[in-house]
């Protein structure tokens, strides 16, 4: 598996916990802002709010799709709103820039947040420009990750090769598809709570095992680098 991972020209990567690391709690604000959303446009108490939030997600794949799915909300509003967050807990990461950067062929953003979120949280990584391009939540047509069109768009977009494509994932669940595309797929581990998960979910361990993850790791920015190191032996 390693030599098939050596010889992709093509790298997809999720955005939030993904690319920037968990304990930094970025998703943690826009989770409180989700909470606050849904308050706000169903007035609701905000402990009803955070049920019916967690709900959607788990039956829909996100929050916005479960309230288009069953409300009149205005999706530009909720993810302009939801994303109206302190970008400044990321870290300029000098060596990630280095270790994707240094990967043969295409890389893509692939996430189930706004194309404005991605540029400002690449922006504050230093990892402006390194993207060829994004593939956010409208651009699929609201379809989130894990759902099979989402991919489908990603790969017909960008005439990828799924067999030589790798896709990073913070969530299990969102690589499946991926693998029964012929994706090599690799899971960036946290022992950090998922604020983003439903209730009683628990976050992915690096000693877990998947059939569909071919790699896992809890350091990106080592793994890429290793992986450079690797492939220029």
């Amino acid at each position: 598996m390693m030599e098939r991972l050596k010889a992709c020209h093509t790298w997809v990567f999720d955005l939030d916990n993904t690319l920037y690391p968990a304990q930094c709690d970025l998703f943690a604000q826009i989770d409180q802002k989700i909470n606050r959303f849904v308050a706000n446009f169903l007035q609701m108490e905000p402990a009803k709010a955070r049920v019916l939030q967690k709900q959607y997600y788990f039956e829909h794949g996100t929050t916005l799709n479960g309230l288009m799915k069953n409300h009149p909300v205005n999706p530009d509003q909720f993810l302009e709103f939801v994303h109206d967050i302190d970008y400044s807990v990321l870290a300029n990461s000098p060596r990630l820039r280095r270790a994707i950067t240094a990967l043969p062929g295409r890389k893509f953003v692939f996430t189930n947040g706004s194309f404005a979120h991605a540029n400002s949280a690449l922006g504050a990584l230093g990892l402006d420009g390194v993207f060829d391009n994004i593939i956010d939540i409208v651009a699929t047509g609201f379809e989130p990750k894990p759902r099979q069109s989402a991919y489908d768009h990603l790969v017909t977009t960008f005439d990828l090769e799924p067999s030589r494509s790798v896709l990073f994932e913070d969530l299990s669940r969102n690589l499946l598809p991926a693998h029964e595309m012929g994706f090599v797929t690799v899971l960036v581990c946290s022992d950090k709570d998922w604020s983003h998960e439903p209730e009683g979910a628990r976050p992915a361990s690096s000693d877990e095992r998947h059939d569909h993850v071919h790699f896992s790791t809890d350091d990106l920015t080592s793994f890429l680098t290793d992986l450079c190191l690797k492939e220029a032996q």
